[in-house]
């Protein structure tokens, strides 16, 4: 099992940044590839960054050259930091935790989200 406690979130004007923590325990961090995921009202959840255990980065189309996500493996905490808000930036982040067992099933954790608005 793996908590994931996010924080860092907040209203924010369009062009301004924010960093978004992501707290995970329960588990052995380094083994979990991790990611950021976005919910805006009424749409589906959307992939924002992903992480791998050993670094290697991935990000949605709409996010690249704007957001940062990075690992510190010594505090269990994946961050996002987001640059050049845009209000279509607007929803609840997710934080997750995800690893493929020996027996290949896939396990995936979610925190409790974390809202961001960008507006005026």
């Amino acid at each position: 099992q793996v908590q994931l406690v996010e924080s860092g979130g907040g209203l924010v004007q369009p062009g301004g940044s924010l960093r978004l923590s992501c707290a995970a325990s329960g588990s052995i961090f380094s083994l979990y590839a991790m990611g950021w995921y976005r919910q805006a009202p009424g749409k589906q959840r959307d992939l924002v960054a992903t992480i791998t255990n050993s670094g290697n980065t991935n990000y949605a189309d709409s996010v690249k050259g704007r957001f940062t996500i990075s690992r510190d493996n010594a505090k269990n905490t994946v961050y996002l930091q987001m640059n050049s808000l845009k209000p279509e930036d607007t929803a609840v982040y997710y934080c997750n935790a995800h690893r493929t067992t020996l027996m290949l099933v896939p396990l995936d954790y979610w925190g409790q989200g974390t809202q961001v608005t960008v507006s005026l």
